[in-house]
């Protein structure tokens, strides 16, 4: 039922229109107008405004042809990494890929082509499907920012997917860690570093001291840490009087991601006080984690629609985190699917064609075994 040729051709449109992250206009533009020629009715919501980007979320929703069934989210994104200008795909032995001068764009054009794909064939060949909402979002990258900013009440549906991960088709993630961004800010004192050091105390040392007991890197399991950003310092003939420090802590348990978050800020405020500095704390909670539980529903039919189509379901957690943590926030069951992109956010992305067409088959299934629940 997957015309690939169609599927592929399409793929290939949207990879080369540059949709950089807060400049979606242009993808959003003919995204909704594929939507609206498919029959959903289209809107857009004004986050856009709210996160200085050029474009809003997409919503299509679909009326089912089956009473009663599961309403159904299917969701991507929008927007993709740099560099995204003037991608040339390349084709090579069923392998698809860029010149080698960009990113291919298939994180996240892989999941979007299929959703698109899916609705084609359901609606060609009539096939029984309850309500679907297909949600596409801006600013994923960097952030989620896009579903973080949306208004929750325009989401419609019991459960959802969330085509944005690498792994083969089959690929199932289960459980995602929330995130907590931690910004400090280190003071000493500036003095001539010829004349006076002695007078001085040096931020970049103390921010030294402080990195070097911190607890970092994989913690358990879990829970990871990371520092990501050091600024500071303008000259060697001064004594620096500020360091800027940006971190994280990432954990798929709740307790522990707290228990993380503050030691970090207790080793930053000790070290630094401890050694005649001061220090400027901020924590700001990125998003929460999620866990679905063995027998949850969008995890059966996941299972359920994979092993229908002859693939072998791959059940995990990851240590990122998606558009998925806010709509599970948001009172919307979702998991996220690998579509088969591989080294995203590089210019050695690629895909294989079968993982695109296969994909598409794999939503189909998806949209049939969700409408049998009816």
């Amino acid at each position: 039922m997957i015309n690939r040729k169609r599927l592929l051709d399409e793929f290939l449109e949207m990879i080369q229109i540059r949709c950089s992250t807060l400049k979606e206009r242009e993808i959003a533009d003919l995204l909704k107008a594929k939507l609206a020629e498919l029959g959903l009715e289209v809107s857009e919501d004004n986050v856009g405004e709210k996160i200085g980007g050029n474009a809003g979320n997409v919503y299509g929703y679909l009326k089912g042809n089956v009473a009663g069934a599961p309403r159904l989210m299917l969701s991507a994104h929008m927007d993709c990494v740099e560099p995204c200008s003037g991608i040339k795909p390349i084709i090579e032995n069923g392998v698809i890929k860029s010149g080698g001068d960009t990113i291919l764009g298939s994180d996240d054009k892989a999941g979007i082509a299929p959703i698109l794909e899916a609705l084609r064939v359901i609606r060609e060949n009539n096939l029984p499907h309850g309500d679907i909402q297909v949600v596409l979002t801006v600013a994923e990258e960097g952030g989620v920012n896009g579903s973080k900013n949306m208004d929750p009440a325009l989401l419609k549906a019991d459960l959802g997917f969330v085509l944005d991960s690498s792994g083969s088709p089959g690929k199932i993630i289960t459980m995602a860690p929330g995130q907590n961004k931690i910004k400090v800010v280190v003071h000493g004192k500036t003095a001539h570093a010829g004349l006076a050091p002695e007078e001085g105390i040096n931020a970049i040392v103390l921010a030294g001291k402080a990195l070097a007991e911190l607890k970092e890197g994989r913690i358990d399991e879990e829970t990871t840490a990371n520092v990501g950003i050091i600024k500071g310092g303008g000259a060697t003939n001064i004594v620096p009087d500020r360091v800027e420090i940006t971190a994280e802590a990432r954990s798929r348990n709740a307790a522990k991601l707290e228990a993380q978050t503050k030691l970090m800020c207790e080793t930053f405020e000790r070290v630094i006080q401890a050694n005649g500095g001061k220090v400027d704390i901020t924590v700001t909670k990125a998003y929460d984690p999620y866990v679905h539980a063995e027998d949850a529903l969008v995890l059966t039919i996941a299972k359920e629609a994979a092993e229908s189509i002859g693939l072998a379901p791959k059940l995990e957690g990851t240590g990122g985190g998606s558009d998925a943590n806010f709509f599970n926030a948001y009172g919307v069951p979702s998991a996220v699917l690998g579509v088969g992109m591989s080294k995203v956010h590089t210019t050695e992305e690629y895909i294989k064609e079968e993982d695109l067409y296969k994909m598409a088959e794999y939503v189909v299934a998806i949209i049939t075994k969700t409408a049998a629940l009816k």
